[in-house]
């Protein structure tokens, strides 16, 4: 893929254009720029109302603010027993911003709040893989017990 034009050529080329001597495609010619690219940044500057280009973010974009940050940390501060339902119905309620369950773990995770584990909960009762994938048994075999 190749590189971006530069935010100089854009100043020039809008510069040459403010003028008004000359037409989108005169001009597209005049800087060796296609004339998709010449429509293209215009459209951008008129909706954006700057020259320079918009710097590039991939990935999703945050459904919920930077504003909200602190209203949600102050939520769990204050209730820190709340489930990610809980917090989920909140954010709809009061923000009125509808996230899933997993949206709500992301966005606890990202302010750096952790899912706590209650320590009252017994163990289960599902037994530990081995490393070697064999079968597990609580008890041991009936060939290794010796008699005595």
């Amino acid at each position: 893929m190749g590189k971006p034009y530069g935010d100089d050529l854009r100043r020039k080329f809008f510069e040459a254009y403010d003028a008004g001597n000359s037409t989108l495609e005169q001009l597209a010619g005049r800087f060796l720029v296609s004339v998709g690219w010449a429509k293209k940044v215009s459209a951008q500057r008129k909706r954006t109302k700057q020259a320079e280009r918009v710097p590039h973010r991939p990935g999703r974009k945050p459904r919920v603010g930077e504003e909200l940050h602190p209203k949600v940390l102050d939520w769990v501060r204050a209730e820190p027993d709340l489930t990610l339902a809980e917090v989920q119905s909140k954010l709809q309620r009061e923000a009125g911003i509808a996230l899933s369950v997993a949206g709500v773990w992301h966005l606890l995770r990202k302010l750096g709040l952790r899912l706590k584990k209650s320590r009252s909960t017994p163990r289960s009762g599902t037994p530990r893989p081995t490393a070697s994938d064999a079968k597990s048994s609580p008890r041991t075999s009936a060939r290794f017990h010796r008699k005595s």
